[in-house]
């Protein structure tokens, strides 16, 4: 049966002190919205509305959840607030900055402040020959300088990928629209099928939950970068369990890109968990202390060198 689309709330409505001026996505998960505070600045407003288990139909404002759904329409609805209140004590630069979680209309609402920019999957889509390794080396260390702020808050992103790094008109990356919540509604309390990204989900997306960690996050860095050089999404990991066809990113970029950043791509998208790096520092490290590219590249080393706030 196909999944029921959820109706948004009007244009004008005024949400607390919010005021909704434009619909910007309607997922299987919420829907975001863009809004003006009472002081006209923009924010972006994500709604909890998995429609898989609530329905709300046009001029309505309280969405219709059956009995069967209650219990985890509420559990979801407890954890993303949970996951908003987490994200509220991070402020990093390439983090989503939340400003404000409340409940209204039967759901939760995040409120996060607006950037400007493109998606790097959007980035990605019109350079088909591939990224510069300049470009995905300063992307990617920024990124992982707020994913280890998210990590160290004992959170998981757990749905990073291309369409979830922004891009901001400064060139600085940031990272958006977590999946964890989504991840914690495929669990034994849960009805829903798991929401994940094939061919930027972990194998662990795909089978035991419990092995979910840092290590997850880190295949998805790695499926991006692999993403970046190929403009091509990775075989998903699901269908490299059972078949490899995924080519290596020492093969599809070689002569192209140093060998030491083809190998960290490939170092991240080792099927078995335990075998990839197990921090993000871990990954950093490797990509920094390359002499190679130390040697071909000073100016940009040191550049990374004090981003990451190393001596």
């Amino acid at each position: 049966m196909p999944t029921q689309t959820n109706s948004p709330l009007p244009i004008g409505f005024q949400l607390e002190s919010y005021r909704i001026v434009k619909h910007l996505s309607n997922g299987g998960f919420s829907i975001v919205y863009l809004a003006h505070d009472d002081k006209e600045q923009q924010v972006a407003i994500k709604e909890y509305l998995p429609a898989a288990l609530a329905l709300r139909a046009d001029g309505q404002l309280v969405p219709s959840i059956s009995p069967d759904n209650q219990a985890t329409f509420r559990y979801g609805m407890r954890r993303f607030f949970e996951e908003g209140r987490s994200l509220a004590s991070i402020s990093h630069p390439n983090v989503v900055r939340v400003l404000n979680f409340f409940r209204a209309n039967d759901t939760v609402y995040m409120v996060m402040h607006y950037e400007h920019g493109h998606t790097l999957q959007e980035y990605i889509r019109a350079r088909p020959s591939g990224c510069k390794e300049s470009f995905i080396r300063h992307v990617f260390s920024l990124l992982m300088n707020g994913l280890r702020e998210v990590h160290k808050n004992k959170l998981l992103h757990l749905d990073l990928k291309p369409a979830n790094i922004y891009i901001r008109n400064d060139g600085s990356p940031l990272l958006l629209d977590f999946g964890a919540v989504r991840q914690t509604l495929t669990d034994g309390k849960a009805q829903l099928k798991p929401m994940y990204t094939p061919g930027f989900a972990s194998p662990e997306h795909y089978g035991d939950l419990s092995e979910l960690g840092p290590w997850s996050d880190i295949y998805s860095i790695g499926a991006s970068m692999y993403a970046c050089i190929t403009a091509q999404q990775p075989q998903p990991a699901d269908q490299r369990v059972k078949d490899e066809q995924l080519k290596p990113a020492k093969r599809v970029g070689g002569g192209r890109y140093s060998n030491q950043l083809l190998e960290s791509i490939d170092w991240c998208l080792r099927l078995n968990h335990l075998e990839r790096p197990q921090s993000v520092f871990t990954l950093q490290k490797f990509l920094l202390d390359s002499v190679a590219y130390a040697t071909r590249r000073p100016s940009l080393l040191a550049v990374l060198r004090e981003k990451i706030g190393w001596e």
